[in-house]
């Protein structure tokens, strides 16, 4: 270790002070959360609603698909409204008209300017003051407003029923027929809708801003961006530009070359005998590639539903297969096939670690662990199907079948299978890796890439720190350690171990440099992500310390994104130290597209939407999910293909990769990404953002904007660019079927001799 004694003691510095910060300020967040009311009451004294009717809509509103149909403080799908935005403006309105009709005897539109005016001062003084009583947990709230709250309720009623007056609605929201069909069900989601406008809109005790740092822009009640809003916006962008400079100075200054290693005659990974563990593989690669090809074809089908809400070309789907659903099993497939792509890495890895040999009872292991996988992937999707069908029992649906919250919608009990299947991964990883950490020699690159997996193994434990009737801002915390930490943070650092493992273990990278490297790697990976988790957070009902170490520290996510694209470029030179790498340059390929939208999807479209500032008006509008896939597939997406591909090549010794499929493949992926990308979806983000700053958030996620002919023009668009992925889509998953059960079948490579003559060239 004492060779890479200050990397070490830099990366070890680094993690202890980030989770010092995200534990301090988390425990800020469970302090400073919005109050929910033990009772909400009028001016004479009803009782309005009550702490336990409010939870009780949060559970109605998961079971519907939650943040799946619609959002909720910005988080969630971008079809139907945001529920906290567009019940706010309602509510605003229909205040308004009562007051314009007590107070003047006319409707509001008829009034005069000053009378508007007059209005509006009260509008907002009413709404932005607090009336929570701390000491007796009471909110009091006038009869106007509690006269528009139940009208503004009874809307949402309807529109989550079957009311006819309401169909067009429900269908340009992308809703089937009664959503919820429960009518007591219906009130107590009102409420929860309710409360959570009443946070965005009423000021904290002693501040002058919301509960949601005045989001979202709402012009009725002057809720626009608050001073420090805009100064750690800026800071952000300075911060962003001093690391990218000092990152560049510190490469160009202070890194030391290496004598590149002799690249061996044959590949040293070859020469290993394949165990019985390696050779069960093959099942997982079918796993990647078919859950890849299900969530591709869902992906078409569901942002078909954004022009044809309640169908599929003319055919009625909604009823049983309705966009919630579709958007739930198209994001869940996702997190599925990608984890199982790094899973099959590591239990390749495992036996190499161990010198060429499988523990005792590895591929039971291995066996057990896969179809454990096929159980929870079969039993989250069919829970998500009775769930949002409302044909699972109520008070079953958050353990069985959909928590409500985007990227973990799968019911605990699959949320606790699947925690386990990653512990017991774990498990036989390290039945691997202990041996070799005890022989002699350098273990640097194997402790770190050891310590990556257990986080992986252990910190998907934190989705278990909330529950069914959790504070939602509590849960945003915890949600976002998977969704940031786990996946962005921990994922990040196994991926760049092992790849450097893998060529150090090839003898084409010192193992000097592969170590240096990964940990310098590390450093900054964690240094930006760790405390970066809050900036997901700036509006969840947090204070102004949370938003200023969200911004200052996921500005510095960006920087060592900056380096990605030389180590692509190392990595694709590869190729050419040995005439054997010619039998991995398609899984080198698709690692070099990781570098390429690790630069733009992560970086470019991720700092995009990061500063508050940028985030205050463009949360929940599709500039999010145009980052979300660039970064996702183009970034995991590609890395689990990768790892599929490569592993692919050594279980299976005499593939040779179909050029015609593999170019169609690489290329059409990337391509039909960038088309759905820059045709579709960005254009209707930045459509949407100009009348967000204009506007308002509601108005941007409103039926009337968002079904206007050049919205639906750029929706039919993306056909274009979704034809193309899953052309490229099919080509590799064909080439890995074709791989794993007819390796014999791949067209045959030739070699020339000196004569001209032909002659096969072995695999």
């Amino acid at each position: 270790m004492a060779k890479y004694r200050r990397l070490w003691f830099l990366l070890i510095g680094i993690l202890a002070v980030t989770f010092t910060l995200l534990g301090y300020f988390g425990a800020e967040v469970y302090r400073e959360a919005p109050p929910i009311p033990d009772r909400v009451v009028s001016a004479d004294g009803d009782t309005l609603m009550t702490e336990e009717s409010i939870l009780d809509g949060q559970t109605a509103w998961q079971s519907v698909g939650g943040m799946q149909l619609g959002s909720i403080w910005g988080h969630g799908a971008y079809q139907a409204p945001d529920w906290t935005a567009d019940w706010l403006h309602r509510e605003l309105e229909t205040w308004l008209e009562i007051a314009a009709l007590e107070e003047y005897g006319q409707e509001w539109h008829s009034l005069s300017g000053q009378q508007q005016n007059a209005l509006q001062y009260d509008l907002k003084t009413e709404y932005r003051t607090n009336t929570y009583d701390a000491a007796t947990s009471t909110l009091q709230l006038s009869e106007r407003r509690s006269e528009a709250i139940a009208r503004t309720a009874d809307y949402y009623s309807r529109l989550f029923s079957d009311a006819p007056e309401l169909q067009s609605t429900r269908e340009n929201y992308a809703m089937k027929e009664n959503t919820l069909p429960s009518a007591e069900r219906r009130e107590r989601m009102t409420e929860f809708f309710f409360w959570t406008a009443w946070a965005a809109a009423t000021e904290r005790p002693d501040s002058e801003v919301t509960y949601t740092n005045n989001w979202p822009h709402e012009p009725l009640i002057d809720n626009r961006p608050s001073g420090e809003n805009v100064v750690w916006s800026l800071i952000s962008v300075v911060l962003l530009i001093a690391g990218v400079g000092g990152l560049i100075w510190a490469w160009a200054f202070l890194r030391k070359e290496d004598e590149e290693p002799q690249a061996p005659l044959k590949d040293p990974l070859s020469a290993v005998g394949l165990t019985p563990s390696q050779k069960a593989l093959g099942k997982y690669l079918l796993l990647v590639v078919g859950l890849f090809t299900f969530q591709v074809m869902l992906g078409g089908f569901t942002a078909h539903y954004t022009v044809e809400g309640q169908g599929f070309y003319g055919i009625e789907t909604s009823e049983w297969f309705p966009y919630s659903l579709m958007r739930t099993w198209h994001i869940q497939s996702a997190m599925f096939w990608i984890a199982t792509g790094f899973l099959a890495a590591g239990l390749f890895l495992a036996p190499i670690i161990n010198g060429g040999k499988d523990p005792k009872f590895q591929k039971l292991g291995v066996d057990v662990l896969f179809w454990a996988l096929v159980a929870v992937v079969a039993g989250s999707f069919i829970g998500n199907f009775l769930a949002i069908n409302q044909i699972m029992p109520a008070n079953l649906s958050f353990m069985l079948g959909h928590q409500g919250y985007e990227y973990v919608d799968l019911g605990r009990l699959w949320q606790i299978g699947k925690f386990l299947g990653i512990v017991f991964w774990l498990v036989l990883m390290l039945r691997g890796i202990v041996p070799a950490l005890r022989q002699p020699g350098d273990k640097n690159l194997l402790a770190l890439l050891t310590a990556s997996v257990v986080a992986i193994g252990l910190f998907y434990g934190a989705g278990f720190f909330y529950g069914e009737r959790t504070h939602i801002s509590i849960m945003e915390y915890w949600r976002w350690w998977i969704v940031h930490l786990w996946v962005e943070g921990f994922f990040e650092v196994f991926a760049t171990t092992a790849l450097a493992f893998i060529f150090c273990s090839m003898g084409l990278v010192s193992r000097t440099v592969a170590t240096s490297a990964s940990l310098a790697s590390a450093s900054l990976f964690m240094l930006g992500g760790v405390p970066g988790t809050f900036h997901h957070l700036y509006f969840s009902g947090t204070t102004t310390p949370v938003m200023a170490v969200g911004a200052t520290f996921s500005a510095l996510e960006v920087v060592p994104l900056v380096v990605l694209g030389y180590e692509a470029w190392e990595n694709w030179r590869l190729k050419s130290r040995a005439p054997w790498m010619e039998n991995i340059r398609w899984p080198l390929t698709f690692f070099v597209a990781v570098a390429f939208w690790n630069m733009l999807g992560a970086g470019v479209l991720g700092f995009m939407i990061n500063p508050p500032i940028a985030l205050y008006y463009i949360q929940g509008l599709n500039t999010t999910p145009t980052h979300a896939h660039a970064a996702l597939f183009g970034v995991y997406g590609f890395l689990a293909l990768g790892f599929a591909l490569m592993i692919l090549r050594y279980i299976r010794p005499r593939i040779i990769f179909d050029e015609r499929l593999m170019k169609v493949g690489f290329w059409w992926l990337n391509i039909g990404l960038v088309l759905m990308l820059f045709t579709s979806l960005l254009p209707v983000g930045f459509i949407q953002f100009i009348a967000s700053a204009s506007e308002g958030l509601w108005y941007a996620r409103s039926e009337a904007f968002m079904q206007s002919d050049i919205l639906q023009t750029l929706r039919w668009v993306r056909t274009v660019g979704d034809v193309v992925f899953i052309v490229g889509a099919l080509a590799v998953t064909w080439q890995v079927v074709k791989g794993v059960f007819f390796p014999d079948l791949e067209p045959v490579a030739l070699e020339t001799d000196e004569s001209g003559a032909t002659s096969e060239l072995s695999a």
